[in-house]
């Protein structure tokens, strides 16, 4: 097994811990906010099934400086609102997202730049 094998090993490992993760947090957090009539539109832009849930997370995860930055932007009515997620979320949602989004986030831009560096010739 050669080195870029390992590496991709462990990439994939963590995208396959973040895919569960991401079930969980759909089925343990988003499902809630769904059927909250308050939180109606406020989940973001959906492009595709169940991208509310990436939304939700990312917007959950966001640091503040960056989350007033975006609020001011023309887009912002594509990402959630953090102030209806906060009032209708637990402390535990907000912890969970965290975990969950930084997993995903980590493990995919890993990968991605795994897969550039192979691209590129790195691992002959």
């Amino acid at each position: 097994m050669s080195l870029f094998s390992k590496l991709l090993a462990l990439g994939g490992i963590g995208i396959f811990f973040s895919c569960i993760l991401y079930v969980l947090f759909g089925q343990l957090t988003v499902r809630k906010l769904r059927k909250n009539p308050n939180m109606k539109g406020r989940l973001g832009v959906e492009f595709v099934s169940s991208y509310d849930i990436l939304n939700v997370a990312s917007a959950l995860s966001a640091p503040k400086w960056f989350r007033e930055r975006a609020s001011r932007s023309t887009l912002s009515y594509l990402a959630a609102d953090y102030q209806a997620l906060y009032q209708n979320t637990t402390l535990f949602d907000r912890i969970f997202a965290r975990v969950f989004w930084g997993i995903f986030l980590v493990s995919n831009l890993y990968t991605l730049l795994l897969l550039i560096l192979y691209k590129i010739g790195l691992f002959d």
